[in-house]
C-alpha cells in the first residue's frame, strides 16, 4: 500500500512539471522583444550571394586608408600573450596583389615598421632592429616570435577580395545561433581530392559579409577575418573611376580582425580614413633596402643573414 501511494505521488509530480498546478507551462524567463528592434532575416539565394560578393571584389581596384591598427601576438597554447601598442598605420593596395603599409608610432609618428609585397616577394624594414627583412610571399615559416611572422600580404585578402570565377564549385548553407543568422558560402578546392578552400559568411539583418575564412590544404585554418561597422564611403559615386567601372561599391567595413592561427598573431584594425579605386602610383609600392641596414633572407624553415 505505501508502495501504490508513493508511486502515485511520483507520476502526480511529473504530471505537474510540464503543466504547473493551473495546466500553465513553468516559465523562469519571459522577455518581450519590442516589434521595432525585431531583427529580420533577409533572404537570398546562392546567386545572388555570389553577385554580391563578386561586386565588391570586382569594385575594389585600389585602396588608400588610415588606420589605427593593434596587433596581439601568442595565444594560450603558445603559453604566451604579447599585446602592442596602437599604431597608426598607412595602407596602400591595388589589385591583383600590390599592398604598401608604414606603421608609425602615435604622437611622435616616428616609422615603426614599413612592409610591401608585390604578390611574391614581401620586404619588411624594421628600423628600430636596423633589418631588411625579404623573402618568398609563398614561404611558410613559424618565428619563435609570433610578431615576426606578420606579413604584409596577410592584410590583403581582407582588404582587396578574389573573386569567386565561374569554374569554382560553390555551396551555400544557413548557420543560426542566439545573437544572429548567416548564409555560409562554401568556396571548394578541387583535384585529386575536394577540399574547403575558403568560407564566406554573410549577415542575414543586411547581407554584408561578416566573416571570410582562408583554408590550406588538409583543412588548416590559415586566416580568420571578421568584418564588422560597415558604413558608406563618402561621395561613392565620385570613387569608380573610368579605370574600375564596376565599381559600384557603396560601403566599407570599418572594423576588421585578421586572425592567423598559425602564425600566431591577431590584428585588429579599426579604418579611420579611405578612398577606393583612385590611380596610385606603383613607384609608392616598391620598398628598397635602406643603406648601412642589415638583410636578413627568409626562406622555408631558414633566416639567414646576407653573406
Amino acid at each position: 500500500m505505501i508502495r501504490r501511494v508513493q508511486t502515485c505521488v511520483l507520476l502526480a509530480t511529473v504530471a505537474a512539471i510540464p503543466g504547473g498546478c493551473a495546466g500553465r507551462h513553468v516559465v523562469t524567463s519571459h522577455t518581450v522583444i519590442p516589434q521595432s528592434q525585431k531583427p529580420v532575416a533577409k533572404d537570398a539565394s546562392r546567386e545572388e550571394l555570389l553577385d554580391l560578393y563578386n561586386q565588391f571584389a570586382r569594385g575594389v581596384k585600389t585602396l588608400n586608408s588610415t588606420v589605427e591598427l593593434k596587433p596581439i601576438a601568442g595565444s594560450k597554447y603558445s603559453g604566451v600573450i604579447d599585446e602592442y601598442h596602437e599604431v597608426k598605420a598607412f595602407i596602400l593596395a591595388a589589385q591583383p596583389a600590390s599592398i604598401r603599409v608604414i606603421g608609425q608610432a602615435p604622437v611622435i609618428g616616428k616609422t615603426v615598421f614599413d612592409m610591401a609585397s608585390d604578390g611574391e616577394i614581401f620586404r619588411v624594414l624594421i628600423p628600430s632592429k636596423n633589418k631588411f627583412i625579404l623573402g618568398s610571399v609563398a614561404a611558410e615559416r613559424t618565428s619563435s616570435k609570433p610578431i615576426e611572422n606578420l606579413r604584409p600580404q596577410h592584410l590583403l585578402d581582407a582588404l582587396l577580395w578574389p573573386e569567386i570565377r565561374k569554374e569554382e564549385s560553390v555551396t551555400v548553407r544557413e548557420f543560426n545561433d542566439e545573437n544572429a543568422r548567416y548564409y555560409v558560402l562554401t568556396v571548394l578546392r578541387g583535384g585529386y581530392q575536394v577540399e574547403i578552400l575558403r568560407e564566406i559568411w554573410f549577415d542575414r539583418f543586411d547581407l554584408h559579409v561578416a566573416r571570410m575564412q582562408s583554408l590550406g590544404p588538409r583543412g588548416l585554418l590559415l586566416s580568420d577575418v571578421r568584418l564588422a561597422d560597415w558604413q558608406p564611403l563618402e561621395n561613392a559615386a565620385s570613387q569608380s573611376s573610368p579605370a574600375a567601372p564596376t565599381a559600384g561599391v557603396t560601403s566599407f567595413p570599418r572594423a576588421i580582425r585578421i586572425d592567423r592561427p598559425h602564425d600566431d598573431y591577431r590584428l585588429d584594425l579599426q579604418i579611420t580614413k579611405i578612398t577606393l579605386n583612385e590611380e596610385i602610383p606603383a613607384e609608392r609600392f616598391k620598398l628598397e633596402q635602406p643603406a648601412g641596414t642589415e638583410l636578413v633572407r627568409v626562406s622555408d624553415g631558414a633566416e639567414g643573414k646576407q653573406p
